[in-house]
């Protein structure tokens, strides 16, 4: 391991960096986190909508419509 010397601004400016970074990948995993959960729900819709009887089916085709439409913009 290495060792370098810095002066005390600079090493204050680094654990500053750090801890940002720390936080900024913390809401990256929640982030991520959060979009697994909405595509599962999204699929889940998708597959209750599919299954709906005969008398909601222009309700059915415009909710899947719309999972597409959102599906397409958010790629």
């Amino acid at each position: 391991m290495e060792a370098v010397a810095l002066p005390v601004a600079e090493y204050e400016q680094l654990l500053a960096s750090r801890r940002q970074m720390g936080g900024q990948s913390a809401r990256i995993r929640a982030l991520s986190d959060r979009l697994r959960r909405t595509e599962r729900l999204l699929d889940d819709l998708e597959e209750l909508i599919g299954a709906a009887d005969d008398e909601a089916a222009g309700l059915r085709r415009a909710v899947a419509e719309l999972l597409r439409r959102h599906r397409g913009a958010a790629q």
